[in-house]
């Protein structure tokens, strides 16, 4: 249920630190829990198996999610607008998530004309796509329908959103990109390239989520963005198909089932 407009005119304010401390705590209770459902499994590290690294990647985006959850409860009890689900005027959010996606894309093309990197991410194979078509299938739900909800959840919806109690929106969002560019690091040069391109669109999807008011359109683009990458990456046409205008009915339905919010928050 929405909040009445009296309450939904200013976000909760949560403290600052709470995006930093949230994380921390986040990630290492999430390496903990897979640690232990490693164990269990019979494997040494994460990487072992893809039953492993799916295990470890649902770990850590619950514990992403549930410590933004937690911190958030300190101040107030948690409501799904707090953290940006919320309706949104359609063809403005639609407008500005178009901008925000052919932005990322001309700084792609220009980076790329610029280093020539070699910017293969492994992590659909990670997860086992190319092993057969229930890994395929597994892979791409992780990547297309799971990441975009957990990572914009607690990125933008809390993470962004506890920084602009403190820091102007381009300030929040540069500490916001820039972190959610470090966290898609695997190690190596090559690695270290495809931070920069990852930490603008980071900082795209916080500029979008600023004038939309909604986390749904971010969740959106993120999850378009995620299916071409995996179409490209696992030969995954089929699935990103499926699962991307899957996700893209989600967004533009699971909004309209809430009630609209009669004026938009304020940021703090």
């Amino acid at each position: 249920m929405q909040p009445a407009a009296s309450e939904e005119q200013t976000r909760p304010p949560w403290p600052w630190w709470y995006g930093p401390l949230g994380f921390i705590c986040g990630a290492v209770c999430g390496f903990i829990s897979a640690g232990i459902v490693w164990a269990a499994m019979g494997v040494s590290e994460g990487t072992e198996s893809p039953g492993a690294i799916v295990a470890g990647t649902v770990l850590l985006d619950g514990s992403l999610v549930g410590s933004a959850l937690l911190f958030a409860s300190f101040v107030r009890p948690p409501r799904a607008w707090h953290f940006g689900l919320r309706s949104s005027r359609f063809w403005p959010a639609v407008g500005w998530a178009a901008l925000g996606m052919v932005s990322f894309l001309v700084f792609a093309a220009v980076y790329q004309a610029l280093l020539n990197p070699h910017l293969d991410q492994s992590v659909a194979k990670d997860l086992g796509a190319d092993q057969s078509t229930a890994g395929l299938i597994v892979a791409g739900v992780m990547i297309i329908c799971v990441a975009p909800f957990a990572e914009e959840f607690f990125f933008r919806g809390f993470f962004y959103g506890a920084l602009r109690t403190r820091f102007s929106v381009l300030v929040a969002a540069a500490i916001d990109g820039a972190l959610f560019g470090l966290i898609h690091f695997e190690g190596g040069s090559d690695g270290l390239l495809i931070v920069p391109p990852l930490a603008f669109l980071g900082f795209v999807f916080c500029l979008v989520y600023e004038r939309t008011r909604t986390l749904y359109a971010t969740i959106a683009l993120h999850s378009v963005n995620n299916a071409i990458a995996y179409a490209a990456q696992a030969d995954g046409g089929a699935v990103s198909a499926v699962l991307g205008p899957l996700v893209l009915a989600v967004c533009i339905l699971a909004p309209r089932l809430q009630r609209s919010a009669a004026e938009p928050i304020r940021m703090a």
